[in-house]
């Protein structure tokens, strides 16, 4: 390597170092990295992401959100579990019904900046 070629590395490395401190700082523990991988991995399935958008502002029993989204029981129930089980949405039992909702605005949030951006030309 030439004289040149390190003097470039060296003022780069100078000019990134305090770059390289700040992204550091902002660095996520691999614990919350996986959380949110997992919660980004509930998002990719288009079912879900239907699901989520009819809980927006509403509180809906299965049946509902089976009327809505026009899909069967099983197919639904079973992507609540999943959604349930990631803390996405919460459940409530009123007799024979349980009713989902969001399980905070977050994630409403999230929902409406990715539609957002989906929608944005």
């Amino acid at each position: 390597m030439d004289v040149d070629a390190c003097t470039d590395i060296a003022e780069r490395d100078a000019e990134d170092c305090g770059g390289v401190e700040q992204a550091r700082a902002s660095l996520i523990s691999s614990e919350t990295a996986a959380d949110v991988a997992q919660l980004f991995k509930a998002l990719s399935d288009p079912t879900r992401v239907r699901i989520i958008s009819v809980l927006i502002g509403h509180e809906l029993c299965v049946h509902s959100i089976v009327d809505v989204l026009g899909m069967t029981q099983s197919a639904i129930s079973h992507q609540l579990r999943t959604l349930r089980a990631l803390r996405i949405v919460r459940a409530r039992r009123a007799g024979k019904h349980i009713y989902y909702t969001l399980a905070d605005a977050h994630i409403g949030t999230l929902f409406k900046q990715g539609r957002a951006h989906a929608e944005h030309d």
